[in-house]
């Protein structure tokens, strides 16, 4: 084995490498809690104050913070603040579904600064490349941008890209998604980096970063909006299984419906049938609550949350409630029982409208079904949370290149 060159860039333990360590650590604070003095950082990092102010020049003069105004309001001079260059790099998100694509760009602080949504409805593989780039355009042009200053795009799909062989699976529903040359074809028309994931995982690195699983490195997330799906983190990373399919639990098979067979083909399976949200109207009507059954998501998130408002004083949506929470449970005994996750968040439009009191039902239907007792709880990315996902996961990946300053 060759020597390693004492010194040489990248060497553990060397001057460099200790002040990229820094680097990064002032960064990361800089976007923790904002603007800071040196003062401040110093004592953050344990940092003398001659070194913090050598960190901050050498951070200012390599473009990634800048000085913006002076601290007010204690005794002796103002001090200078810094905070992290916003212009630093820009990441870009998209989430998919079968009817538009919403793309949105946010600078490496994370704030979105554009979006843009484009309708889809029934277009097909001739369309799809196109598609991505008119989204991704809209959005750059909203920020006041152009697609060279994007350093990374994360795009949120239903199902999940099969590893193996490149192809979209668990989604049929998605027109145009499913050629074995879509990817190759993307990354020869887009000039950054593109990475690909299911939306629910999405979701979950949502909740992890910023909401309900903020410091849970095991967790389970339910979502359930046009369909029943899971996210599984296991000591911090997400578990896509050996074709990305952990985590499909809507092909569950679950005791209360008929046997789903050919559940790809049919794209459908127990417990989506149970409890996806399309359940919630006929669930309704069977009650005799008067009620449309399309578009059935949103028919199923006003449903919910009507009974959420009427729980105990309206018979008929007290019992709707009470057998969809049965129904969540059901499902949710199965994965409990081979995952034993600490915490479960429940996403999406249908269960998020039933809010704390569907919760509650779930929770202790489940203390019936289950060995173990997970605590529930309601997530906390109510807007775009795909899009917030895909954001996250660009940003974190483009920090670890951006902020390296060892190099």
């Amino acid at each position: 084995m060759a020597g390693t060159t004492p010194g040489a860039p990248g060497t553990p333990g060397t001057p460099r490498v200790l002040r990229a360590m820094n680097d990064r650590a002032a960064l990361d604070l800089l976007l923790e809690h904002g603007p800071l003095s040196r003062t401040r950082i110093g004592k953050l990092t344990g940092l003398s104050k001659p070194t913090a102010s050598q960190l901050l020049a050498r951070l200012e003069a390599a473009g990634l913070v800048v000085a913006t105004g002076t601290s007010e309001g204690r005794p002796g001079p103002n001090a200078q603040l810094y905070t992290v260059n916003a212009r630093a790099a820009h990441v870009a998100g998209l989430d998919v579904n079968g009817r538009r694509i919403v793309a949105a760009v946010a600078d490496v602080t994370g704030r979105t600064v554009g979006e843009f949504e484009l309708a889809t409805p029934g277009r097909r593989a001739d369309s799809v490349v196109r598609q991505v780039a008119d989204a991704l355009d809209g959005a750059v042009k909203d920020a006041g941008l152009t697609r060279a200053d994007v350093h990374r795009i994360v795009i949120g799909t239903p199902g999940a890209f099969d590893p193996g062989t490149g192809r979209l699976r668990y989604a049929s529903h998605l027109p145009g998604w499913h050629s074995p040359t879509l990817l190759d074809e993307l990354a020869a028309f887009l000039p950054m980096p593109v990475e690909y994931e299911n939306d629910v995982n999405l979701v979950a690195v949502a909740e992890q970063r910023l909401g309900a699983a903020r410091g849970h490195e095991d967790f389970v997330l339910l979502w359930n909006e046009e369909g029943l799906g899971a996210a599984l983190v296991i000591n911090g990373r997400l578990h896509r299984g050996f074709t990305g399919g952990a985590g499909e639990v809507g092909f569950l098979p679950v005791p209360g419906t008929p046997l789903v067979r050919q559940v790809v083909k049919a794209n459908s399976g127990g417990f989506q049938e149970l409890a996806g949200a399309q359940a919630v109207p006929r669930l309704a009507k069977a009650l005799g609550v008067d009620t449309p059954q399309q578009p059935y998501a949103k028919v199923a998130a006003d449903l919910l949350a009507r009974a959420a408002d009427a729980y105990e004083r309206d018979p008929a949506l007290t019992e709707l409630l009470r057998q969809y929470a049965q129904r969540l449970a059901t499902g949710l005994a199965s994965v409990t029982a081979v995952l034993d996750p600490g915490l479960i968040v429940l996403s999406g439009g249908a269960v998020a409208a039933g809010g704390e009191i569907l919760r509650s039902l779930i929770q202790s239907e489940l203390a019936e079904l289950a060995a173990s007792r997970p605590r529930l709880v309601v997530g906390e990315i109510d807007r775009t949370p795909v899009l917030r996902g895909a954001l996250e996961r660009a940003l974190a990946d483009t920090r670890d290149e951006v902020f390296d300053t060892s190099r």
